[in-house]
């Protein structure tokens, strides 16, 4: 049991502290706005990921597995979004004050591991790893681990992106900093658009 319990707190601390478009977006978020203002884009990604997770091992697996066209959709319509959001990071008006610029919100965090690749190949292969087809009961516990872990997770890179944007303290080294974290998620997203064409 505590070799299994090992192996999901590994599997989860991996996926969910590896880069990727929604730690990159946390990060961005965090420099500009700071770690109170990002936290509830933070909460919507978490929960938003757990619930995806839960209704993949709940039986959203079973019409994956039946229509595997729907994944490469998927990868299309989600590397599209978050290209998308690349792109508006990276074009941020760092002229603007707080006040005026939107902050990502819980529902933007919530959507985003929806239509994020990453995160339903993460999904797919954790319940492949730690779900049983005789019982919940693992499923719940590895979805309950995996919420903490994420939770602390995105929280860090959240906490990251405050730390820089002290550094950022003019809008000159903000807009630099959001034209190469968006272009790095733009890539994220180009990377996984000719990953899902070539699948």
């Amino acid at each position: 049991m505590l070799s299994l319990l090992a192996a999901m707190c590994i599997f989860s601390l991996t996926m969910s502290i590896s880069p990727g478009p929604v730690n990159m977006t946390i990060v961005a978020s965090g420099a500009a706005y700071g770690f109170r203002r990002t936290f509830p884009f933070v909460s919507g990604a978490t929960i938003g990921f757990i619930l995806l997770l839960l209704s993949l091992g709940l039986g959203l697996m079973q019409f994956v597995t039946a229509y595997p066209a729907f994944l490469k959709y998927l990868s299309l319509a989600g590397s599209s979004f978050i290209l998308y959001v690349g792109y508006k990071i990276a074009s941020a008006n760092t002229e603007l004050t707080l006040n005026e610029a939107p902050c990502p919100d819980f529902k933007q965090g919530f959507i985003m591991q929806w239509v994020n690749p990453k995160a339903w190949l993460a999904c797919i292969a954790g319940i492949a790893m730690f779900a049983d087809a005789g019982s919940h009961a693992p499923l719940f516990l590895f979805s309950g681990l995996y919420f903490i872990i994420c939770y602390l997770s995105l929280a860090t890179w959240a906490a990251v992106g405050s730390r820089f944007g002290r550094i950022l303290n003019s809008p000159r080294r903000l807009q630099l900093f959001n034209r190469l974290m968006g272009s790095l998620l733009c890539l994220c997203a180009l990377y996984l658009l000719l990953e899902s064409i070539h699948a």
